[in-house]
């Protein structure tokens, strides 16, 4: 699925987000310092900001062209957001909200049956729980399936194991992995985690101030430091 960002403007604070990319990866990183307009990216191809200027288009669709005075409504954009906190429902049961996701109008592929998500994910047991009763990881999963169960043509996910501590994230990273191997979904990973970049993602391309830095395949943005940890190529990373 090739996503396009034409010319895409937004006036942010201290500086100016200005994108111009064709993205074709299958897990593609927005990677970059906080504040360097990865979240803002993200919003503006789900439809949650308007730009000043641009073009969104995702395969044959156009989701928003400035120029033309067009803009497909957050809930039509077939695009699943997971944000950093969830945004899970807390009056529901983890079924509840996986269920919340499901697109009533049309069947879900074979592979995102209700069953596959939550096998792959591993909440299968968690569906008759309280939200307010999960750690942090298994509201992360509870979230990735709501996502997954609207059948969407892209996924984008901002900073899905930011907060989490290491034992944790390490035992979430191959979960995301059979994710993007089973599923067969797009994806657009927020992170400024080199490590989650490297494991997941096979595009990086790299914001500072709100503008694309760098861009390439991940051994080609960074190189080894030691046994576990990797460096941005370029001084300055």
């Amino acid at each position: 699925m090739k996503i396009e960002l034409s010319g895409l403007r937004l006036p942010l604070g201290h500086f100016t987000l200005q994108v111009e990319a064709t993205l074709t990866g299958r897990v593609t990183a927005i990677f970059g310092a906080s504040g360097s307009g990865k979240t803002s990216l993200l919003e503006l191809i789900a439809g949650l900001r308007q730009p000043a200027a641009g073009r969104v288009r995702l395969g044959d669709t156009v989701l928003t062209d400035v120029a033309a005075g067009k803009f497909v409504p957050p809930e039509r954009r077939a695009v699943g957001y997971v944000p950093q906190e969830g945004a899970l429902f807390p009056h529901l049961s983890v079924h509840g909200n996986l269920v919340f996701g499901l697109d009533r109008n049309r069947p879900p592929p074979p592979t995102l049956t209700y069953a596959h998500v939550t096998e792959v994910l591993e909440i299968a047991h968690l569906r008759d729980r309280r939200i307010g009763l999960l750690s942090g990881g298994e509201k992360q999963r509870v979230a990735l399936g709501r996502a997954l169960l609207a059948s969407p043509q892209l996924l984008l996910l901002d900073e899905p194991l930011a907060g989490l501590d290491a034992p944790l994230r390490d035992r979430l990273l191959p979960v995301l992995a059979r994710v993007r191997d089973e599923f067969a979904v797009p994806m657009l990973y927020v992170s400024h985690a080199v490590d989650e970049v490297m494991a997941l993602c096979d595009d990086v391309v790299v914001l500072s101030a709100g503008q694309i830095e760098e861009r390439g395949a991940p051994a080609d943005v960074f190189v080894p430091s030691n046994e576990r940890r990797y460096v941005r190529r370029r001084v300055g990373g």
